[in-house]
């Protein structure tokens, strides 16, 4: 058996994550008062029992997811499976910031604060209304590029995440985006749908926000990680400091290659993915990409201990 540690991206939160896991293990706890501190915000009271509109909001929902998984993964280390025990780390978006924190590239509280400012920069790039994202699905990443490139007329619409072989992500300019829907059902989607965000992720028009990162990623430490990471943009390994750092910046304009990632571990001999954190999304993502994978969800202490049973 091969593992991979993956963590989810933004859309998994959920009031409450992680509460049992807190409740449950003293080093999952910490994780949350440690990024309460270096954020200097009760985030975990937000978490557990705020608001889901304030938690979804990307600067709140980007740290809180990362703690989530976290924490999960402090408990799975207290239960004495570490981060050694998989041959790779890989993460849908934020969830790469994680999967960094969690193989020692990046400390908790460098990683708490880089996602806040990663979550603010993403929504002041775009004033709200202006971009969007919708999924496409039925469609392949080649077929949904041509569908962007299409329905861009001018403007910004580009393929921003290859989530799996039959779902695909758009996101640009509303209107390009719009046009888009219809654009996709005349090439054969079986359906078309806007998502429920708040700015248009992954494209060009994050440019804004790729120089706020490019700025905070300078003025931060970022070691080798423990085991490679598999990176949103390569989808491919990497393990160099500096390569990671403009990967990161690079992410924020590009696409999440994530069918492309999973695809790559596989070929490395990856046959069990342990999704770390908040919901079950990567999960499915990985079963319609890989069949014969077997992916589990670890988000709370019942699913950190048949994770353990599972790996031994």
């Amino acid at each position: 058996m091969t593992a991979a540690f993956v963590f989810p991206g933004q859309g998994a939160q959920a009031i409450g994550m992680g509460k049992s896991l807190a409740e449950s293990y003293p080093a999952a706890k910490a994780v949350f008062d440690e990024v309460d501190d270096a954020l200097s915000q009760d985030l975990s009271g937000l978490i557990w029992s705020g608001d889901i509109a304030e938690l979804t909001l990307t600067e709140n929902a980007q740290p809180a997811l990362m703690a989530t998984s976290m924490a999960a993964m402090r408990a799975l280390e207290a239960e004495g499976v570490g981060i050694t025990d998989a041959a790779f780390v890989a993460g849908h978006s934020l969830g790469e910031y994680s999967a960094l924190c969690a193989a020692s590239a990046l400390t908790l509280s460098d990683t708490a604060r880089l996602l806040k400012t990663r979550g603010k920069a993403m929504q002041q790039a775009v004033p709200v209304g202006v971009g969007a994202m919708a999924a496409l699905l039925g469609l392949d990443f080649e077929a949904a590029s041509t569908v962007a490139d299409e329905a861009a007329q001018g403007q910004v619409c580009q393929a921003a995440n290859d989530n799996d072989p039959g779902q695909v992500v758009v996101s640009g300019h509303t209107e390009a985006v719009n046009r888009a829907l219809d654009i996709a059902k005349a090439h054969g989607a079986k359906r078309a749908v806007l998502l429920p965000v708040s700015a248009p992720f992954h494209c060009a028009l994050m440019a804004p926000a790729a120089e706020v990162m490019t700025e905070a990623l300078a003025n931060v430490d970022i070691k080798a990680p423990k085991i490679p990471l598999v990176a949103n943009v390569l989808a491919a390994k990497v393990s160099e400091p500096d390569q990671i750092r403009e990967l990161l910046i690079a992410q924020v304009t590009g696409s999440v290659r994530w069918r492309e990632s999973v695809g790559y571990m596989v070929g490395e001999g990856v046959d069990r993915f342990y999704e770390i954190g908040a919901g079950k999304a990567l999960c499915g993502m990985i079963r319609r990409i890989h069949r014969e994978a077997t992916s589990v969800a670890v988000g709370t202490p019942e699913a950190v201990i048949t994770a353990v049973n599972d790996m031994n």
